[in-house]
């Protein structure tokens, strides 16, 4: 009898020879995601074309037994796409089409691997865009933005991704293709299973098309640069714009640390001696943006602006927005080795927890760079240190970790748009309780009743499905979950 067929035999006969990779160094080019520190090499990586290809991947590890991650453009950053050293990693970098574009209905139909900024320029002469915009967003995909419920940039006045994708055609863990939501419709009958697959991390099945919604582009767009002596008086202007009752499309803050960065990655030209800048983005009707941006340049003078700019064109908004969309890379001018942190906080609270970040960094003798997204609290310091340096990566995750702590004792979240994948695993207790975190489970199994897609990630403490959580005694909870349990 001839031996049995290995399953990346299988992968070969049903999927082709350039779909599957099993040497040793192409599979290393997919070891980590943009979070680089988490490092794990794949057994398997495959490649599919279409939603047949993945389907046919995930019921073959299915008969095999073989866990599975989905994988698309490799941006994330807190490791959701971490792969497993016996498991297959799929990738829909290569399912890259816009499969229908239907503007009377303002929806379109892509595939996984298609970039976010890709659906934007389909649509664009037809005067439409795709409203969440990463700061990656020339390269990151659907499918990603799908798993993490990505936000950016404009998330202050359009939301998440979750506010835009209508439905999801979704392989599920034993490989079958099922439709959630609705394709033109805006609503579907039934549960709202759409609000349960986005965000979660590929542990509940893979996207294989999605249907977004396009919005029509403004009349006008106008971007404001206010440069301040402090953080805080950035911090405060915003809050102040925010009272005020405007709702800008974007208001963003670099402190001086990520302004040098980025001066030195790019022709951005930020005012000197700025200790932060507050970059503002209205957009709407030609009059009402007028007058809100008026307003808005009142509001940052009123809070202390030494300067304040207003694109005159396309070209100067481009400008503007070069420093803040390059921040992330940039800061690798400045540190050769550097942890992107990600939470939320109330708007509120931002001065008081940047002043507490500063004040940990300081007696760590580590620098953080800030860059966030300020109109809805989403924090993304910088936390920068040099991996030669004996201690200086667990003095950087030590603060890394208490950032997160602070986002959640001023009753905020430790992830904003980011994920929780491997990195921020631990961390989950700090907002759930036990039985919170149970109940959640038990919501994955449903989906994935033998813990084969993606497992390990966003939960602290893996259960196998089938288990039957006891509750607990406040005497079997442990002192430290009982004292964050109450501080949340």
């Amino acid at each position: 009898m001839p031996p049995p067929a290995t399953l990346a035999d299988r992968l070969r006969d049903a999927l082709g020879d350039a779909a599957v990779i099993t040497d040793e160094a192409a599979r290393r080019t997919y070891e980590c995601d943009g979070l680089t520190h988490y490092r794990v090499t794949p057994a398997v990586v495959v490649l599919p074309v279409d939603a047949e290809g993945v389907a046919t991947t995930v019921r073959l590890c299915q008969e095999y037994d073989v866990p599975f991650v989905a994988r698309g453009s490799g941006t994330g950053l807190s490791g959701g796409a971490l792969p497993l050293a016996d498991g297959v990693l799929i990738v829909t970098s290569r399912m890259r089409r816009i499969l229908e574009v239907d503007l009377p209905n303002e929806r379109a139909v892509v595939e996984p691997g298609v970039a976010n900024l890709a659906i934007s320029n389909a649509v664009a002469g037809k005067g439409y865009f795709y409203a969440p915009d990463p700061s990656s967003q020339v390269v990151c995909s659907i499918g990603g933005n799908v798993a993490e419920n990505s936000g950016g940039a404009h998330c202050v006045k359009y939301g998440f991704t979750v506010h835009h994708v209508t439905g999801v055609e979704l392989c599920t863990p034993d490989g079958e293709l099922v439709w959630l939501g609705g394709r033109m419709a805006a609503e579907a009958p039934g549960y709202d299973l759409m609000g349960v697959v986005v965000g979660s991390e590929g542990t509940l099945g893979i996207a294989t098309k999605v249907a977004v919604r396009l919005l029509r582009s403004p009349e006008a767009v106008t971007t404001l640069l206010a440069a301040f002596r402090t953080v805080a008086d950035a911090g405060a202007a915003t809050s102040a714009i925010i009272a005020a009752g405007l709702t800008p499309a974007a208001a963003e803050i670099m402190d001086a640390l990520a302004i040098r960065a980025a001066e030195q990655a790019v022709d951005c030209r930020y005012p000197a001696g700025a200790g932060a800048v507050l970059i503002v983005e209205c957009d709407g009707p030609a009059v009402e943006v007028e007058a809100e941006v008026a307003e808005v340049g009142r509001r940052c003078a009123a809070a202390g602006a030494f300067e304040v700019r207003i694109a005159a064109d396309p070209a100067e908004r481009a400008e503007i927005w070069r420093g803040r969309r390059s921040a992330f890379a940039a800061v690798g001018r400045i540190s050769p080795n550097y942890i992107v942190q990600d939470g939320v906080v109330p708007r509120t609270a931002l001065a008081e927890v940047l002043s507490e970040i500063s004040a940990r960094a300081d007696a760590a003798g580590i620098r953080v760079a800030n860059v966030f997204h300020a109109g809805d609290g989403n924090l993304h310091p910088l936390v920068l240190y040099d991996a030669e340096v004996p201690g200086a990566y667990a003095a950087a995750e030590e603060v890394s970790g208490a950032i997160l702590d602070l986002c959640v004792a001023h009753g905020g979240s430790i992830t904003g748009e980011h994920g929780v994948g491997v990195d921020k695993a631990a961390k989950l207790p700090r907002m759930f309780s036990a039985a919170d975190l149970d109940t959640m489970q038990l919501v994955r199994c449903a989906f994935d009743p033998t813990g084969r897609a993606n497992p390990g990630k966003v939960f602290p403490t893996p259960r196998l499905c089938g288990e039957v959580p006891r509750p607990r005694s406040a005497a079997e909870i442990p002192a430290a979950e009982r004292a964050a349990i109450e501080a949340w």
